[in-house]
């Protein structure tokens, strides 16, 4: 079993914490007693604070009256359990009386999963029916020890292995180099863009160190470990634990088993199927089978040749715009739908274009997207760039996401600022020396568990399936000047294929929200919104 930090607490601390958390020693926990709101703006916080949720929980929650957190506290009974088992008793005989797994989608419960790998962050976050917040690596400098170390997962496999002093020692180099780097980027910038006096210390100060952790990301590895707030059903749980225990990562595993021990004490009767020999043990190995299987069957494929950054449409469906304009007509006519169908395609590109219009509607802001009649086609893009802008896109999970394994064969990026600063050796040293690392981990160990060491500037291929709905949504949100450039440029590469390649152009003109501007301090417009919301309230 992996051995995790231990944060302390006083032993009042640790009264007060028991009211609210399952456990006050282990990196997973379960949130209780709390009215739903504070959750809520608990995970909130948590995404932008370097602080654990049980230390946030104490430092800035305990004594706001609006969250009523001591009220709480005072007028809890003995057991903060108690009310939680007499529900689950009454579950109990809902579940065994309908048989029904359509109930455990009407119960959930609050998570906290901290140092965990960005391996496993990815993991947690699969599912596409939960609701995730993961902290940041653009307001969190990765700078600080936690214990003895800085924040970087050492997976068993390679603890157990002859590799295992060579990771410690590459990895406690590489965060090194970005503690130094991120505090010179600091400097830099605040020389490059001077203050203006409009703006307050705290929204330059954000601004600044926003942009240097952007740029400086890349150094970071798959192991830099991360915490991560998740609310979701019973249901939900119970396919992700089982998805885990099908996972070749005894880290993914391990969590995965103290997951379902917390959660059990919050929800238990929605998981008993879970480690069921007949039910949820036969469904992971089933999930393991079919992976190897596969796996067995790409052998000789062969390996990338080709490097650097790519979108690519690969697939579109060319009378799209008809499809959606019948589609548009289905709800408010009395016809079927093949016969829609033929209508709209025997209208002409005018008619047409009228019913999108009428469709997309007077827009007022990104927000404001058109209807289900868009999802009545779909494009298929196959992308290659770095790990960090992955991070972000994977995040739209009702399309469909899939990624090949991290690795160092894809090629890497490098910041223009870091050429700029006359950092490019530097950099290039950490690339190549994590590349090297990675091929005899890789040789030893296996692809996946060599994962861990490859930096987030080295690319990553995945491929995202999407309607022109949730085109809209991610194109239009991802193209804004607050972004990060990486996943910018991915948007807007998206869009101009539904365009030029697809010839979707009524649809994509649609799009008014996407943003080619170029911008210098991507985070300064947001952060002045931000506090002006603050000011007003």
């Amino acid at each position: 079993m992996t051995t995790y930090h231990q944060e302390e607490f006083t032993e009042a601390e640790q009264a007060v914490l028991r009211r609210f958390v399952t456990n006050t020693d282990l990196p997973v926990f379960g949130l209780i007693n709390l009215p739903e709101v504070v959750k809520g703006a608990l995970f909130a916080r948590y995404s932008r604070s370097a602080k654990s949720l049980r230390r946030l929980l104490l430092d800035e929650f305990l004594n706001d009256p609006e969250a009523g957190i001591e009220s709480i506290a005072l007028n809890i009974e003995d057991d903060p359990l108690l009310s939680t088992k007499r529900a689950e008793d009454l579950y109990k005989r809902v579940f065994f009386e309908y048989g029904d797994d359509s109930v455990a989608q009407l119960g959930g419960a609050h998570l906290d999963c901290e140092q965990a790998s960005n391996m496993l962050t990815k993991v947690l976050e699969w599912g596409r029916l939960a609701a995730y917040l993961e902290q940041s690596t653009r307001y969190i400098k990765y700078d600080a020890r936690l214990g003895d170390s800085y924040r970087y997962f050492t997976p068993p496999e390679i603890e157990r292995s002859k590799h295992a002093s060579e990771y410690r020692s590459h990895m406690e180099h590489v965060f090194d180099e970005y503690s130094e780097m991120v505090s010179g980027m600091i400097d830099v910038f605040r020389e490059r863009h001077p203050k203006s006096e409009s703006d307050s210390n705290m929204v330059y100060n954000a601004t600044i160190r926003a942009k240097a952790c952007d740029t400086v990301r890349g150094l970071l590895p798959v192991a830099t470990t991360s915490n991560v707030g998740i609310y979701a059903t019973g249901q939900a749980y119970e396919m992700a634990l089982v998805r885990m225990q099908a996972s070749p990562l005894e880290e993914v595993r391990d969590y995965g088993q103290m997951m379902l021990t917390e959660l059990r004490k919050i929800i238990p009767s929605f998981l008993t199927r879970v480690d069921l020999p007949d039910r949820g043990v036969k469904w992971s190995q089933y999930l393991a089978n079919v992976r190897d299987d596969l796996e067995g069957l790409s052998e000789d494929l062969g390996t990338p040749t080709d490097k650097g950054r790519s979108v690519t449409l690969t697939d579109w469906v060319p009378d799209a715009e008809v499809k959606i304009a019948a589609a548009a007509l289905y709800s408010v006519s009395e016809l079927p739908d093949d016969v829609l169908q033929e209508l709209a395609r025997n209208m002409s590109q005018a008619e047409r274009a009228q019913i999108l219009a009428a469709l997309v509607g007077k827009r007022r802001n990104r927000r404001h997207r058109p209807g289900r009649p868009m999802e009545r086609t779909t494009y298929r893009f196959d992308v290659t760039c770095d790990i960090g802008a992955f991070r972000d896109l994977q995040r739209h999970r009702l399309m469909t996401i899939e990624w090949q394994r991290f690795g160092t064969r894809l090629g890497y990026d490098t910041p223009a600022e870091i050429e700029e600063l006359g950092l490019r050796s530097r950099w290039e040293s950490i690339m190549d020396d994590s590349g090297e690392l990675y091929e005899r981990v890789r040789a030893d160990l296996g692809a996946d568990v060599a994962q861990y060491v490859v930096p987030f500037a080295y690319n990553v291929r995945f491929v995202m399936e999407m309607n022109p709905r949730q085109a809209f949504h991610l194109i239009e949100l991802r193209s804004q000047p607050a972004g990060h450039p990486a996943y910018r440029w991915v948007a807007q590469e998206m869009h101009k294929a539904i365009r030029e390649v697809a010839g979707h152009r009524l649809i994509a003109d649609a799009m008014t929200y996407v943003d080619y501007s170029d911008v210098e301090l991507e985070r300064l417009e947001s952060e002045r919104k931000s506090e002006k919301r603050k000011q007003e309230r």
